[in-house]
């Protein structure tokens, strides 16, 4: 027993250290990369005048921009740690405040997302597997052939143009007020969002069950009387989780990065639409924030799916304790 034991806390430990080098390297080029960029803070904090050389040293001492370089971003670093992301170049006010009054709206629109991913995803791939061959196994394949080509910002486009200006179904800009009045705002942008993801989900999933539905033990449980249903629980779904959850967790991860185009297009006050003003109006300190949420989320979705799969398949601890 204590085998078993020791194999899984070493398993974890693992995970969890790898996740902390990881973290610590993308803190360090996030930073270095936009201090490489070009472009020049001081000519942004001065916004377009001539300072004296007296304003241009008051302004460096209170960003810390006349420290080394290793200096800064061991600073920013202990900020971070601490909570603290720095203050906004083009604001004026602190990161915290900016991502605190911009990521509800982001969460929500990620977590609308994330379900429609799950939900649709996994029944077209289930459909699909159990129909294969057949004519709607054969249309769904056309159809999410069809939906994993279309950009985000095309979706957008399209359900803009149709549900909103056509039909005056939904809005086409800003976000609501109360819950139900939100949803209602953020329908059309998750469904632009989710399109091609639901798309890659139901591939994934079909073909992981159509592998998984053709073993020996598969013909075997039915062989013996089990019914079709009873098999592909047990059995088949089972056994194909592992891949399933994995590239869907990683997936919901990269919404994020998708969900700047689409608050973009639909005027949603959220990160990914910060990220692209940030970027355009060189404001550093928020830059370096949203790009260092963003890929933390890849990398703690990547653990959490690392961390699952023991649970969905114990022949990865097996495997660890062998070596």
């Amino acid at each position: 027993m204590a085998g078993p034991v020791n194999a899984r806390l070493r398993y974890v430990a693992g995970k969890v250290v790898a996740l902390l080098g990881t973290l610590l390297v993308t803190s360090f080029l996030v930073f270095s990369s936009l201090h490489l960029a070009p472009g020049d803070p001081i000519n942004f904090l001065v916004q377009g005048r001539s300072p004296s050389p007296e304003e241009i040293a008051a302004i460096k001492a209170q960003y810390g921009l006349d420290d080394p370089f290793l200096v800064q971003y061991f600073h920013w670093l202990g900020g971070v740690l601490q909570g603290d992301f720095g203050r906004s170049f083009q604001y004026r006010v602190d990161v915290n405040t900016l991502l605190g009054s911009r990521l509800p709206t982001t969460l929500a629109l990620v977590g609308l997302s994330a379900a429609l991913i799950t939900v649709l995803g996994l029944a077209a791939g289930i459909t699909g597997a159990l129909t294969a061959g057949r004519a709607a196994d054969r249309a769904l394949l056309v159809l999410v052939t069809v939906l994993a080509a279309v950009p985000s910002f095309v979706a957008a486009i399209l359900l803009i143009s149709v549900f909103s200006v056509r039909l005056g179904w939904f809005p086409t800009f800003g976000s609501g007020s109360g819950f139900v009045d939100d949803l209602y705002h953020l329908t059309l942008p998750a469904v632009a969002l989710s399109l091609t993801f639901v798309a890659l989900v139901a591939r994934i999933t079909r073909e992981a069950m159509v592998d998984e539905l053709g073993r020996e033990h598969v013909e075997v449980a039915l062989s013996r009387g089990l019914s079709r249903r009873t098999v592909v629980r047990r059995h088949v779904l089972r056994n194909a989780l592992g891949p399933i959850s994995t590239i869907t967790g990683l997936l919901v991860a990269g919404l994020l990065v998708s969900s700047a185009v689409v608050e973009s297009a639909f005027g949603l006050s959220g990160l990914g639409s910060l990220l692209v003003q940030s970027v355009d109006k060189g404001d550093f300190p928020v830059v370096q924030a949203v790009v260092l949420i963003v890929v933390s989320t890849f990398v703690v979705a990547n653990l959490v799916v690392d961390l699952l799969q023991p649970l969905i398949d114990p022949r990865t601890i097996a495997g660890t304790a062998a070596r």
